[in-house]
């Protein structure tokens, strides 16, 4: 989940409440059990539910104090990082969530009154089992943890992967969640994301706004007359992108047509912007064609 500081101070503030909240309640369990065990004979429903929830919330203290005390560590160390971009953050939520998740399904099995050591012990060679033919998806998770916590993709980023790119809007346990220049959403198996070739244009703080165009021979437009034509249809929103970086570049040469690239550099990347720089460039490219 992406969150401003603030947002985030407020809710690191809100999960040390819920924390208090969750240790009384335990605390209150525990005294229960301890005190009255005999009326557990005429309840055992009763016995099974507190077990339950004791076995869960113990589990649930250890993991959120865990949580606590390494993101307050880690926040007081980093203090100049956008914590709604930070993958440590990001990975550290991941992980508390898959452990929470066990231990209630491993609190549920104790309602039901499955004998956990045994159970463990009876599925270690499934386990194994289930692992060899799932080494697919296990591997794509670790991938995802390795990409959390490293600082090569972060929330918010625009990249490409392969032939795929867009803004980052996501990093699960699975895949890369992308929005791409029109809006559609593309997931993306972290496998995958870990075997291509990933550009990150945001850790250069620039954005790169890239077209790729055709024209006849017919054109009487040398590549020069081409790129100044070019360069003044987009001449309103030069304080928006670097003047110098603004190239035309030709491809390819073929019998009916030379295959050209218009590129230029915006220093802050703005959605609205490079659409509106797009549609004037492409407007001009369509009135060349025409002409």
């Amino acid at each position: 989940m992406m969150v401003t500081d603030k947002t985030y101070k407020y809710t690191n503030r809100r999960e040390r409440i819920i924390f208090l909240v969750k240790l009384i309640a335990y605390a209150g369990i525990v005294y229960f059990n301890l005190d009255h065990p005999a009326g557990y004979n005429k309840l055992t429903w009763l016995f099974k539910i507190t077990n339950a929830l004791s076995f869960f919330l113990g589990a649930n203290l250890l993991i959120s104090l865990g949580w606590l005390v390494v993101l307050s560590w880690y926040t007081r160390h980093h203090r100049s990082k956008p914590l709604e971009r930070d993958n440590f953050v990001l990975g550290i939520n991941r992980i508390t969530s898959v452990l929470n998740t066990i231990f209630i399904i491993l609190a549920l099995m104790l309602f039901f009154g499955i004998d956990l050591l045994k159970f463990v012990t009876s599925i270690t060679i499934v386990a194994a089992a289930i692992a060899l033919l799932s080494k697919d998806y296990i591997t794509n998770m670790i991938n995802g943890l390795i990409i959390m916590f490293s600082d090569q993709l972060s929330l918010g980023d625009h990249v490409r992967i392969g032939e795929y790119k867009g803004k980052v809007l996501d990093i699960t346990l699975i895949n890369v969640v992308l929005q791409n220049e029109d809006d559609d959403i593309v997931i993306i198996p972290n496998s995958v994301v870990f075997t291509s070739i990933v550009l990150n244009q945001s850790k250069q703080n620039i954005k790169k706004l890239t077209i790729e165009f055709e024209l006849d021979h017919k054109h009487p437009y040398t590549p020069e007359l081409l790129e100044h034509r070019l360069q003044q249809s987009i001449s309103e929103y030069e304080r928006h992108y670097n003047p110098e970086s603004f190239s035309l570049k030709t491809l390819e040469i073929k019998k009916d047509f030379v295959q050209f690239k218009v590129q230029l550099l915006m220093p802050v990347s703005n959605k609205e912007t490079e659409r509106l720089i797009r549609r004037a460039l492409n407007t001009e490219i369509i009135s060349i064609a025409e002409g």
